[in-house]
């Protein structure tokens, strides 16, 4: 490589860079991809949050429902939180997955908050989150009557959320839920 040529070097990778992170601003965060999509969900056997007994995969499944995945610690979880509480309401089934929390935080919030979830697993260390691919909270995975997921959603769940992506999805596998 001559010596003008070295000139550019730092040029041309400069606009290579730029061209990176220029098309990064196109892209939409919340369409992260999941290795789990159409595969069944991972087999835990964790705590449920504030008891002693132990949940496993059977315990969220035979029906469609979402897994919730939130925390004390996130702000966007605390904004999902009522609109998550009008789902249930309705009849959605929700499991809620505590990611990464400690049982008495958790446990408060969802007494001043009210209680979503059918059941609530206690991920203390993230295990099952990790088995889930979990970026961090919120998340929301779709799954049918099988306990296969069929949708991960990646931020808040809110109305717009429901009835243009996960009500059509839900509405769908429920016309064709066969438990077990």
């Amino acid at each position: 490589m001559g010596p003008r040529l070295k000139l550019f070097l730092p040029l041309f990778l400069f606009a290579l860079l730029a061209l990176v992170l220029f098309r990064g601003l196109f892209l939409d965060p919340s369409e992260m991809p999941s290795a789990l999509i159409d595969r069944p969900l991972p087999a835990f056997n964790l705590p449920a949050l504030g008891g002693a007994q132990q949940l496993s995969r059977d315990d969220v499944t035979g029906q469609v429902a979402l897994l919730n995945v939130w925390a004390t610690w996130c702000v966007s979880c605390r904004v999902e939180h009522p609109y998550l509480q009008q789902l249930a309401e309705a009849g959605i089934p929700i499991y809620g997955l505590n990611y990464k929390d400690s049982d008495e935080a958790a446990q408060g919030w969802l007494d001043e908050l009210g209680n979503p979830y059918r059941l609530t697993i206690a991920d203390r260390e993230g295990t099952l989150g990790l088995d889930l691919g979990v970026y961090g909270a919120p998340e929301t995975y779709l799954l049918d009557a099988s306990g296969v997921v069929r949708y991960r959603h990646v931020g808040v769940v809110n109305e717009d959320v429901w009835r243009t992506v996960l009500e059509p999805m839900y509405l769908e596998l429920k016309k064709g839920a066969v438990a077990p």
